[in-house]
């Protein structure tokens, strides 16, 4: 038989109940193997009931205490309740400054106290029981986070003033850099919303006409890291000429924000069309001579392409890579067969082939091939040569090189590229 004996507004905060006639606390921490909350109790006694009735403080500390032998228990081991009993009298029944002796010697768990209105200052000089003069029965999880994110940031020796601080709520990274930047006004201080209106015009001006393209070599969403890094390092010199009283993390976020904007645009953006934006000027149905193209990859998968379909030839290309590249997959060939002439790319070794049939294999005999070597720069590299052969053939990359039919001296070129 289970009862309730006394519990607070919060739902977390430990009650107290009566089992089989006994008194005792109850709390839910930690998850068993299912991700259940796991639920413990220890025996109490009736003057601990009472403190924990009318002192709040002491109720909200001896919680923090206890959480920490929770933590030890892990999914399935037993709360050691001997040391969660000696916890009791030192904690609920001491003078305060024995309790703040206590703390000093014993693990706690402080985020709780911080988000039920303990003094952050206090509490880092080790006086607890005077930083829960303020305590609220209601819990505060965001003050937790900013005050444990405000404390990593000042373990790196970075101090946010009110502009930083509102950037970073503005862009939703003021808890976790980690997350993908958004657009939150209503995070901010509605009096810094200006201020931080103008970093941001900042940053938009400096990338207005910058765009990060995608790159079908990592995936069929994946982004141009050089584009990535060109717009990143264009947005962050801008914001620290206009606004040079900004740190690092502002600074940064701001970039961060413009960057995975332009990503998100790309990745909805029809490969046609991205193309287009890239300045690549994908062939249309009628601005090319050829009536079919062969694309192969190196694991035999085939796709062809006709000029009467629905979309470019770069287009389709660039979506069988995205769909079909991988560790394991990097070398991909366009040909075509009408006219004896295509392109290898591999990408493992950010190079190219250009391949052209200089006379038929009659009489069993093989064919003769002319095959000439290129280095490529990127994935931007890659979309010019590839709309070139797709646009003019073998002869319209012959702008594009040097081409090197020389294996051993394309080698060496390709280590000397690679050195630098």
């Amino acid at each position: 038989m289970k009862d309730i004996v006394f519990t607070r507004m919060s739902g977390w905060i430990p009650n107290v109940i009566r089992e089989d006639g006994e008194l005792k606390l109850m709390l839910g921490a930690g998850a068993d193997a299912n991700h259940e909350p796991r639920t413990f109790t220890f025996p109490i006694g009736e003057a601990h009931l009472a403190v924990i009735r009318e002192d709040l403080a002491r109720h909200l500390l001896l919680w923090s205490a206890v959480l920490p032998l929770c933590d030890a228990a892990g999914t399935r081991g037993r709360l050691d309740e001997d040391a969660a009993v000696a916890l009791l009298d030192p904690i609920l029944l001491a003078e305060p400054a024995d309790v703040d002796a206590l703390f000093r010697r014993i693990r706690w768990n402080s985020s709780r106290l911080v988000a039920h209105g303990a003094d952050t200052g206090l509490l880092e000089r080790g006086q607890v029981c005077a930083a829960m003069r303020a305590a609220t029965e209601t819990s505060n999880g965001q003050r937790a986070q900013e005050y444990y994110a405000d404390r990593r940031r000042a373990e790196r020796g970075t101090v946010l003033g009110p502009l930083d601080a509102a950037i970073l709520k503005y862009t939703g990274q003021y808890l976790h850099g980690a997350t993908v930047p958004r657009r939150t006004p209503d995070a901010v201080d509605p009096a810094l919303l200006p201020e931080v209106m103008r970093v941001i015009a900042t940053a938009e001006q400096a990338c207005a006409g910058m765009r990060i393209g995608r790159d079908p070599r990592r995936g069929r969403r994946a982004t141009d890291k050089r584009d990535w890094s060109r717009m990143e390092a264009t947005v962050e010199a801008a914001v620290r000429r206009a606004h040079p009283e900004l740190v690092d993390d502002a600074v940064r976020t701001v970039g961060f924000l413009m960057c995975s904007e332009a990503a998100h645009r790309s990745r909805n953006t029809p490969l046609e069309d991205d193309e287009e934006a890239a300045g690549h000027h994908p062939d249309s149905g009628g601005s090319t001579s050829r009536t079919a193209l062969s694309f192969t990859d190196d694991k035999g998968a085939e796709k062809k392409w006709l000029r009467d379909g629905p979309r470019t030839a770069t287009a389709e290309f660039w979506e069988f890579v995205g769909e079909r590249s991988a560790a394991d997959n990097e070398v991909f060939t366009i040909e075509d067969e009408e006219m004896g002439e295509g392109i290898q790319l591999h990408f493992y070794a950010d190079s190219i082939a250009r391949i052209t049939t200089l006379r038929q294999g009659e009489g069993g005999a093989d064919p003769e091939y002319r095959v000439e070597y290129g280095l490529v720069d990127g994935i931007g590299g890659y979309r010019n040569l590839v709309s070139a052969f797709v646009r003019g053939g073998y002869a319209a990359l012959e702008q594009h090189g040097p081409w090197m039919s020389d294996v051993a001296e394309f080698e060496r070129a390709r280590r000397r590229r690679d050195a630098r």
